[in-house]
């Protein structure tokens, strides 16, 4: 029970990803969008378009509102419009309640991996973008140099400007946000750089997607820029496989989806159009592998039809694990989200917020000192990742709605070393001056932390003491990529290998997670990506 509590306490303090249902919309959204949105019950049966995008998500806006500026374009996105779940749109939404039931009306869709660690999906028409803590940063350079694919560096930053102007802002600092600052550089997690939306080593603010209002600005609003003769956004639309052809060689053709009613919808594409999928690290290569695209062994065993033998796809997930810890505050402070991280060397992050819990925990759950039969918290958690992980798993289909994903946390050394390192770096925060205030007192007048959860070892030159800290503690940063790569699944052009007319542009084409977090890299590579595409069919 208390293990369990304490999984759902963290879901709610640190991602704030997962909202409390308001009865009114936010004010001074800017939903221009909405001219584009449809409910897929109300498409025809039949239609064509040059472009159809299976995914309205991070990736899936900017590449829909490029590739409008001169084809049809058709989203289908299989959750809603955000104007069914208005917090989602402020940064005062920011709640969990933690109660999905798989029905398709909540703006997020949670798995838990063979590992037993419990993660979610983006379920709404914005992604990922629309349901996260809103910190923004731009792609380290060992990201672009290990992809596989050959960058234009002079495309990459106009395709990252065009995203920071409509959605990104420079954040006020709160003054948990200050301290924690302050708390970083005094552990020597320098230099000192400011306000900086690019990956550098050190302490730094970062951009957000939340405004000096709170309001979000995700990747729906990109779809403002499309050109309104040519886009149509289907949500609640459930795609059920990509149909080939054989024609002329195997390609992609066309979808088969069905609304919320249970219709099926048959959209195809014009004779030069194409099919992108969009659909993230766990959808893209789910897609796939449901339309007979994988390992032929695999889907012979489900008794699929094997369209196209690729034993790459879904192979190679990874996850980025966290690890940290969390901190009863002896005061009230104000919740905030991420504006500040630190990091050392390009490869470990460290990031932190503050969070009052809306309720009230009873000693019986254990997790709190038995001084109190119900308390109100102020908790100060402080969460780390590392960019690259050397550990990674698989997808593969099961019948269900999610497909079966094991990750394989810090099965390798090198994971549970870059761990190790985190760790001991998080404990030499908490252990400086900037942080004494948050030590509260015992009977005796001792002062110490007072956890929320494990707390952290109080040797940390042990290795492997902080190792097993590590195992114990290990849980998702949400960070998940890989299971459709660049040379594996897909070309450095992001068509899929062996098939025409059909590629793959989301996270799922990752080998390495950009940055600190991989939200602007995903909606810059939809933008990159629709501009390269226009440019190969137009010339």
């Amino acid at each position: 029970m208390a293990a369990s509590l304490l999984l759902l306490l963290l879901l709610f303090i640190f991602q704030c990803q997962i909202p409390v249902l308001f009865s009114q919309t936010i004010p001074n959204q800017d939903d221009s969008y909405m001219k584009f949105v449809q409910n897929a019950n109300t498409l025809p049966t039949r239609e064509e378009y040059d472009y159809i995008i299976i995914g309205g998500g991070t990736a899936g806006c900017p590449l829909a509102a490029t590739l409008s500026s001169n084809f049809s374009v058709l989203v289908l996105e299989r959750g809603s419009d955000p104007n069914a779940f208005p917090s989602v749109l402020s940064q005062q939404g920011l709640a969990n309640t933690l109660t999905d039931n798989d029905d398709g009306l909540n703006p997020f869709q949670r798995f838990v991996s063979e590992d037993g660690v419990e993660n979610i999906r983006g379920r709404v028409l914005g992604g990922g973008s629309m349901i996260n803590v809103g910190f923004y940063s731009r792609a380290q350079p060992e990201f672009f140099q290990s992809s596989g694919v050959q960058w234009d560096m002079m495309a990459v930053e106009k395709a990252y400007q065009w995203i920071e102007e409509t959605v990104v802002s420079r954040p006020e600092l709160s003054p948990w946000q200050s301290a924690f600052r302050e708390a970083l550089l005094e552990a020597g997690v320098g230099r000192d750089n400011g306000y900086d939306l690019n990956h550098v080593v050190g302490t730094r603010t970062g951009g957000s997607i939340f405004d000096s209002s709170g309001r979000r600005h995700g990747a729906v609003e990109l779809l403002n820029k499309a050109d309104p003769r040519n886009l149509r956004v289907a949500t609640q639309a459930t795609v059920k496989r990509i149909i080939f052809s054989q024609s002329n060689g195997l390609s992609a053709s066309g979808v088969l989806y069905s609304d919320f009613k249970g219709k099926l919808h048959k959209a195809t594409i014009s004779r030069n159009g194409e099919i992108i999928l969009t659909a993230g690290a766990i959808g893209s290569p789910h897609l796939l592998l449901q339309s007979g695209v994988g390992p032929r062994s695999h889907l012979s065993s489900l008794k699929l039809p094997v369209v196209f033998h690729n034993q790459h796809v879904g192979q190679f997930m990874a996850d980025n694990p966290r690890f940290g810890a969390a901190i009863v505050l002896p005061f009230l402070t104000p919740p905030t989200s991420v504006q500040v991280v630190g990091t050392l060397k390009p490869n470990i992050h460290i990031e932190s917020l503050s969070s009052i819990l809306p309720f009230s925990i009873s000693p019986p759950f254990g997790l709190l000192p038995p001084r109190s039969t119900a308390v109100n918290l102020s908790l100060a958690v402080f969460a780390g990742k590392f960019s690259t992980v050397s550990s990674v798993g698989s997808l593969r289909l099961d019948g269900r709605k999610n497909p079966i994903v094991r990750f394989n946390y810090l099965s390798h050394p090198d994971d549970v070393q870059r761990c190790v390192e985190g760790v001991r770096k998080v404990g030499d925060l908490v252990n400086t001056k900037s942080m004494e205030r948050i030590k509260t007192g015992d009977l005796d007048g001792k002062k110490g932390f007072e956890f929320l959860g494990a707390p952290l070892p109080e040797n940390m030159s042990d290795y492997r003491l902080v190792g097993d800290f590590c195992r114990k503690t290990v849980t998702t940063f949400w960070h998940y990529h890989g299971g459709c790569l660049v040379g594996k699944v897909v070309d450095d052009n992001y068509r899929v290998i062996g098939i025409k007319k059909l590629r793959v542009v989301d996270g799922s084409t990752f080998s390495l997670s950009p940055g600190t977090n991989p939200m602007a890299t995903v909606m810059m590579l939809g933008r990159y990506v629709g501009l390269k595409m226009l440019q190969q069919r137009l010339g």
